[in-house]
């Protein structure tokens, strides 16, 4: 894990965003806000608007009166059905 200052993300971003793309575990340090790990976005996050977000759940509650839902009362059968999709 390398652990760099504010100042130093600053002068060399490129480099640092660059070895967290190829795995290195970077922190970055700053004297008032604290420190933050620098990871890639994988393919698991979800980057979304607010207003994406909740169409989607309204979709959602939609598909559900109109009785397209699919019912999980287990989590392996939320396993199941995820990995189905």
């Amino acid at each position: 894990m390398l652990v760099i200052s504010s100042r130093d993300f600053r002068s060399n971003q490129s480099k640092y965003l660059g070895m967290a793309a190829k795995g290195v575990g970077v922190v970055l340090t700053t004297r008032n806000m604290g420190s933050f790990k620098i990871v890639p976005v994988s393919e698991d996050d979800t980057l979304m608007t607010r207003e994406e977000l909740y169409k989607k759940i309204d979709k959602g509650i939609k598909e559900i009166q109109e009785g397209k839902g699919y019912k999980v009362g287990t989590k392996e059968e939320l396993e199941r059905f995820l990995d189905s999709l």
